[in-house]
């Protein structure tokens, strides 16, 4: 079966159809609508039903947290789950969304990798989860949200084509018209993937996970260390921040007694210097009992080092702790459930 959500406007002509019915076809998929949902008769879509999904995603499950944020476990046409997050800012809502079902990349902090990597989203199944959501916090026919980020599970560039694709159809004037400006993608740092990704010409944030600032540190809680050196990320990093004139982004997750000391700092001032980035401070969410995470009073005067050393630097805010809003932790609890 075939995703209608994988092409364009422009691109679903080869339906052969008149272009007003391509429209309303389009519009469905924008709207999280099936076929039976449109106005579209019947002698004219049934067809298309047994070649063509239309509506590749259903939520599963809401989780609602005291902040106002939700958590989806949506389920794909194949009985994949996958999570979605819509948080609720000052700034305009924000969606983070998945881009594999699983993850390959072996965080050990991160629950995405729990059951590894089962299949790649297509770029059509990550627009029709956007639409999902959007749909579900407000009129489907219009946009409930500003901002996207590539952070739920799965490694975005480990998927690159159907990203890049992706991000092409969200941003589209007949799609849903995001600034590019208003999106990031976030990377575990596939150093070749980002020389790729910097000639594509897109606007949008570039994300590292960077979590250390020792190779030997990054390999222990990291493994795609083992295939690329902080030096090479830097190096990278440096090349596309001055190429596209952008401000990347340093994602840390303060581990206790791991990567949280002011060597750390020093050293990560050293390697990051003259280099225009951001380093986004995060408290660790434990999904075990094997990492501890450093307090916030800890995590401030971590910041506050990176800063008198001439780095910019914030503490990201947590939201949706209460309903383990953490990257893949709700999908690893029903794993583990139907499991059971």
């Amino acid at each position: 079966m075939k995703i209608l959500a994988d092409y364009s406007l422009e691109e679903l002509q080869f339906l052969d159809l008149p272009k007003f019915r391509i429209k309303q076809i389009f519009d469905a998929i924008l709207q999280s609508k099936d076929y039976n949902q449109t106005t579209i008769p019947k002698k004219i879509y049934e067809p298309l039903t047994k070649e063509y999904i239309l509506h590749p995603v259903d939520i599963f499950e809401i989780y609602k947290s005291s902040d106002g944020t939700k958590k989806y476990l949506l389920k794909l046409w194949d009985n994949n789950i996958i999570e979605c997050v819509f948080l609720i800012q000052n700034y305009g809502n924000t969606i983070c969304m998945s881009t594999q079902v699983g993850c390959r990349m072996g965080c050990k902090f991160c629950a995405s990798t729990t059951g590894g990597l089962i299949r790649n989203l297509t770029a059509g199944e990550m627009l029709a989860c956007i639409a999902c959501v959007n749909a579900d916090n407000g009129k489907c026919n219009e946009r409930n949200f500003t901002n996207i980020v590539l952070m739920g599970s799965g490694e975005p560039f480990d998927n690159y084509d159907n990203v890049v694709k992706f991000l092409r159809l969200v941003t589209s004037k007949e799609g849903f018209n995001v600034s590019e400006r208003n999106i990031s993608v976030s990377t575990c740092g596939i150093v070749d993937k980002i020389y790729d990704f910097m000639k594509e010409n897109l606007n949008v944030t570039l994300c590292v996970s960077l979590h250390a600032s020792t190779d030997s540190i990054r390999k222990n809680i990291m493994p795609i260390a083992n295939a690329f050196s902080i030096n090479e990320i830097v190096k990278a990093l440096k090349i596309y921040s001055e190429t596209t004139k952008r401000r990347v982004v340093l994602e840390y997750c303060l581990i206790k007694g791991v990567n949280d000391s002011f060597e750390d700092c020093k050293r990560l001032s050293e390697l990051f210097k003259g280099i225009n980035c951001h380093f986004n401070i995060i408290c660790l969410n434990p999904k075990d009992n094997l990492l501890q995470a450093t307090t916030k009073k800890e995590a401030y005067a971590f910041i506050n080092k990176l800063q008198s050393l001439g780095i910019s630097a914030s503490l990201r805010r947590s939201q949706g702790a209460d309903i383990q809003g953490a990257c893949g932790q709700l999908r690893a609890k029903r794993l583990k459930e139907q499991n059971n």
